[in-house]
């Protein structure tokens, strides 16, 4: 996989060899993006599979079942995490040998990278519908290939829009204190010749009064099924933005980032280490001795989001009918 954390300054791919690894390269943003990281932790349970040495398939499921606590407890925010994980370990546990175990393990992680490809290029085209005129798209965060296993989100939309010929410029945030748009979105664009232009955080509200924005489309981490989207530090800032200024905002996520059964107070926002707030690269940026608080997710209600689209079709408000109507005809996420 791509090692995030060079970029943009150079582009190395690492390997790794067991389900520890993966866990750490989870856990320190190697691997970003909600459905990179299940894809990734699939993978994880693959490699536990083909680690264990145990001769039936209880004693892999065993060690498998170990791999995926471990795993499980990276990130806590996003939903595709622990639902790739159940997936595989569910194919893993239909399996009636060791060999055979391993086998259905790996082939479901492979199956779902394919199928996350597949997902993003449909959410592409239903996505792109929603732009008629093309016009100058605002994005949060990185949402693209990099976030998946393939073409992208939020970005995907992006692409289609641009394959359907219509003009396209972006307006990419830098989304502190990580910089995931300057980072990765703007590389990730550039690298694929998109006309991007990036913002301090703070222009936001800037640029939508200015009328530079026409649509803001961003991905999520966790959609509830009451429309309630979990996604990074400052969506929800952008989002407020966007409707004070009549900029239609979106959503792109696969139907594998809906939680059906949570209530928005169930929701572990997951905070991060104060460096990446007052030391980024070594470099200190605040005093020493003061409190920090870096959650790296917020929640964005509802009633400030015009679309949520997906692979199966787009969700309009009210959400909860929409979402569960979607889901039903893809079936359960």
């Amino acid at each position: 996989m791509i090692d995030q954390t060079r970029l943009p300054g150079s582009l190395e791919y690492v390997e790794y060899g067991d389900h520890d690894g993966v866990a750490g390269a989870i856990r320190t943003l190697v691997v970003r993006g909600a459905p990179a990281i299940g894809v990734a932790a699939a993978f994880g349970m693959a490699l536990a599979a083909r680690n264990s040495t145990a001769d039936t398939a209880r004693g892999v499921l065993s060690d498998m079942d170990a791999a995926r606590r471990t795993l499980a407890a990276t990130r806590p925010t996003a939903v595709n995490l622990v639902w790739a994980l159940d997936r595989v370990y569910a194919a893993a546990g239909r399996a009636s040998s060791a060999q055979e175990v391993r086998a259905a393990t790996l082939d479901e992680a492979l199956a779902m990278a394919e199928e996350d490809v597949a997902a993003n290029r449909a959410m592409g085209r239903n996505g792109a519908a929603l732009f008629g005129d093309g016009g100058t798209i605002m994005t949060h965060c990185n949402a693209g290939a990099l976030a998946t296993v393939g073409y992208g989100t939020a970005l995907g939309v992006i692409r289609a829009v641009r394959e359907s010929g219509r003009p396209v410029r972006v307006v990419a945030t830098e989304t502190r204190p990580v910089q995931q748009g300057s980072r990765l979105t703007a590389f990730e664009l550039k690298h694929d010749g998109f006309d991007v232009s990036l913002i301090p955080d703070t222009a936001v509200g800037y640029s939508m009064a200015g009328g530079m924005i026409d649509g803001v489309v961003v991905g999520a981490d966790r959609i509830l099924r009451t429309g309630h989207v979990f996604n990074k530090i400052g969506t929800y800032q952008v989002a407020t933005m966007a409707q004070r200024h009549s900029v239609p905002f979106y959503v792109a996520a696969p139907l594998s980032t809906f939680d059906m059964t949570s209530d928005p107070g169930d929701v572990t926002i997951e905070m991060r280490n104060a460096a990446e707030l007052v030391g980024p690269e070594g470099r200190r940026t605040a005093p020493e001795g003061i409190g920090v608080i870096n959650p790296a997710f917020d929640m964005t209600p509802p009633d400030l989001i015009s679309a949520i689209i997906t692979e199966a079709g787009v969700a309009r408000p009210p959400y909860e009918r929409s979402i569960a109507e979607l889901c039903t005809r893809l079936g359960p996420a």
